[in-house]
């Protein structure tokens, strides 16, 4: 488990990754097989931050302080060197200090927990939490169905579960199911708790859901 300072490989990307949520990666920059080769051969872990502006090739870009550390559960190796890879997000993580980019992107962070007045204190307050993760996730439902009729993407499977039991972990995973902007998935990865995040979520897919009937209403 990292701590405070700890050194850690750091891939950025044009995409967040939420906790508790996976992600496909194609890894095919000489700089990111290394570290692929690295993290395989040692810890499997290794830090996802946003980039604001610049690309995602060769360097030269600005990223967010606000992270994920991801780790990687599956790995497979392509015969001219590129990796297909599936990650999981483990926890948020802020970066202290940026390194040099050699022989890849590599960070000072530390893991940046949930603030004790955002976390459920006792039964009452993890029965509060639960509920408010009740009255979001239909909303996440809603958005999604009514993006995927206007061409969006597909709706959520009727089958898929939110962990009731674990209130933080059912907001993460929301944010991840969720149609959201890039720009808006960083600023749920950054709020600054679990009812803070769950009510710009609920408010996120309210905006959506009405921007989109405006859109394709009949003048």
């Amino acid at each position: 488990m990292p701590g405070p300072g700890t050194l850690l490989p750091m891939f950025p990307l044009g995409a967040v990754l939420f906790p508790h949520a996976s992600m496909p990666l194609h890894v095919f920059e000489p700089r990111y097989r290394r570290l692929t080769r690295v993290c395989l051969e040692g810890d499997a872990r290794f830090g996802i931050v946003l980039i604001e502006r610049g690309s995602e090739v060769g360097g030269g870009d600005q990223r967010t302080s606000v992270g994920t550390r991801a780790v990687i559960t599956h790995a497979a190796a392509l015969t001219d060197g590129r990796w297909m890879l599936r990650v999981q997000g483990e926890a948020r993580i802020a970066v202290e200090e940026w390194l040099p980019d050699d022989p890849y992107p590599q960070a000072l962070v530390s893991e940046w927990p949930t603030p004790p007045d955002e976390a459920p204190q006792d039964a009452a307050d993890a029965t509060a939490a639960a509920a408010l993760v009740a009255a979001t996730e239909p909303r996440v439902r809603r958005a999604r169905a009514v993006y995927a009729e206007h061409g969006g993407g597909s709706a959520l499977p009727h089958d898929t579960v939110f962990d009731a039991e674990e209130p933080e972990v059912a907001v993460w995973q929301l944010c991840a199911a969720a149609p959201v902007t890039t720009y808006d998935a960083q600023r749920l990865l950054a709020a600054e708790g679990t009812i803070i995040r769950l009510r710009l979520l609920g408010q996120l897919m309210d905006e959506l859901e009405l921007d989109l009937q405006r859109m394709h209403s009949p003048e």
